[in-house]
């Protein structure tokens, strides 16, 4: 266990920032599910910006890799786009 006061600090906004970035990395996740579950454009379409959005933010804070957040996005839009 660590005796300095900031590694101390450190251990527990690490521990706040981990928890963080795993709740919204989940919910990511989930949002993504229920845009692939989407059965007509419209609904995909209402979904789409906002799952973009939240992979955004998640690669800017580091959680996803920038590319991962592109290649998602990438197909997400096509699937929306083919839905009818």
């Amino acid at each position: 266990m660590a005796n300095h006061k900031s590694s101390l600090k450190r251990i527990r906004a690490n521990a706040t920032k981990r928890l963080r970035n795993r709740y919204q990395a989940k919910t990511t996740r989930t949002f993504i599910k229920r845009l692939r579950a989407a059965e007509d454009q419209k609904t995909g379409k209402e979904l789409l910006p906002k799952v973009i959005s939240m992979l955004d933010r998640l690669a800017k804070k580091n959680v996803i890799h920038k590319n991962k957040a592109a290649n998602n996005k990438s197909k997400l839009t096509k699937f929306v786009n083919g839905l009818k």
